[in-house]
């Protein structure tokens, strides 16, 4: 992570002169001093952005891997890619942000979670295809630089990228006075990932009689929280301390709704490895159908059954606090699911023995049967 701004250049002289020439004000006919006026007057701090580098440092380092090259701090980050490893190297990348999931964050003062968000976001789109993540690249901009909130933003990429497996390879911290509030910021990040081209995932490898393994989500994830900020704290008047009984262990509204989104590329990577896997699809935006259908070929369709899963009960709360009809509510949100792998059937079942042996709960939610590239949803969710 760098911070790098304009410095100011007060005192200088378009001519090269020294510090003895004075401004000239038109229209006087002579010269008269004035302040000098600093960067620091527009709201900018150099020296707060510096800081909040040496802060990060540490946790950077933690996620170097072999092929990073160079420290931090040059205007570039460096990778030595290993071609040997590959036949036909194929470079995948992905850009993403949190979306407004960090008003919560800011509401709470807690920011060391949406960095994990930030990560998960990218590097689940880049294994969707088959891609190993490399390294990450990230932005925050905000409104006044404060070290220790910068860093504890920082922190989580970090801890994301290590358990994604990648390297922060650098990224940077922008002051925004004027633009944002002091209290108020916005993250994105760019990753870089290889396949091997003869191993990308693809529609085309889907055939009828597949099964559809379904991965648990840890919640919401990143998406649908202007939906749910209008439901739940505007219309819904919720306070984010209020302690809410189905979520267990005394966990508070803002917890949960902060519960970081959960990494799933070391998972997929294995599971690629270890069985015929067809193709994988992220849950983010558009909720199942509308993230299933895009990796589906357009001879066959997905048929999901809802009753293979039960839900978390913040979907719930969602649902019965806005009113909210079923097919908005499978349109917005990920409902439990974070990722669907489409595998061979005979290798069904050494495809879930597989995701259990790292810890991730899944399940056979449904199959590819003939069709026209859609995906049908059957059954009702358990409920209570």
């Amino acid at each position: 992570m760098t911070h790098v701004s304009e410095r100011s250049g007060a005192g200088s002289s378009p001519t090269g002169a020294g510090d003895d020439r004075q401004p000239w004000t038109a229209g006087t006919g002579r010269t008269t001093r004035k302040r000098s006026v600093s960067y620091a007057d527009a709201g900018v701090s150099i020296e707060a952005g510096d800081r909040a580098v040496e802060l990060l440092k540490s946790k950077v380092k933690q996620t170097r891997r072999p092929e990073v090259m160079g420290d931090l701090g040059g205007f570039a980050g460096l990778f030595r890619l290993d071609t040997k490893k590959y036949k036909n190297p194929i470079l995948a990348s992905s850009t993403d942000g949190v979306g407004t999931k960090l008003v919560i964050a800011q509401q709470m003062d807690i920011h060391d979670t949406v960095g994990i968000d930030l990560v998960a976001m990218v590097v689940d789109d880049l294994v969707a295809c088959g891609a190993e993540p490399l390294f990450l690249l990230d932005y925050i901009a905000t409104g006044e630089v404060v070290p220790d909130r910068v860093a504890e933003i920082g922190a989580g990429i970090a801890d994301g990228c290590r358990y994604a497996g990648c390297a922060l390879l650098g990224g940077e911290t922008a002051e925004h006075p004027g633009v944002l509030r002091p209290d108020e910021y916005d993250i994105s990040a760019t990753g870089v990932g290889v396949v091997e081209e003869s191993e990308i995932l693809s529609p085309e490898r889907v055939e009828v009689g597949d099964v559809v393994i379904a991965m648990r989500s840890s919640g919401l994830h990143s998406n649908g929280y202007s939906l749910v900020r209008h439901v739940l704290l505007g219309a819904g008047r919720m306070r984010l301390d209020v302690v809410i009984e189905d979520f267990g262990r005394q966990r508070t509204l803002g917890e949960e709704l902060l519960t970081p989104t959960k990494i799933y590329a070391q998972d997929c990577l294995k599971l690629i490895a270890e069985a015929e896997v067809r193709s994988i699809a992220h849950v983010t935006g558009g909720g199942i159908p509308g993230n299933l259908v895009r990796i589906l070929p357009e001879h066959v369709d997905a048929v999901v059954n809802r009753s293979t899963w039960k839900p978390q009960p913040i979907f719930d709360l969602i649902q019965s606090k806005g009113r909210i009809e079923d097919p908005e509510m499978e349109a917005t949100f990920n409902m439990g699911v974070g990722m669907f792998a489409i595998v061979s059937a005979e290798d069904a079942d050494r495809a879930l023995a597989t995701l259990a042996g790292r810890g991730v709960d899944a399940w056979p939610a449904g199959e590819i049967i003939e069709g026209t590239g859609n995906v049908q949803m059957i059954g009702q969710h358990t409920r209570g």
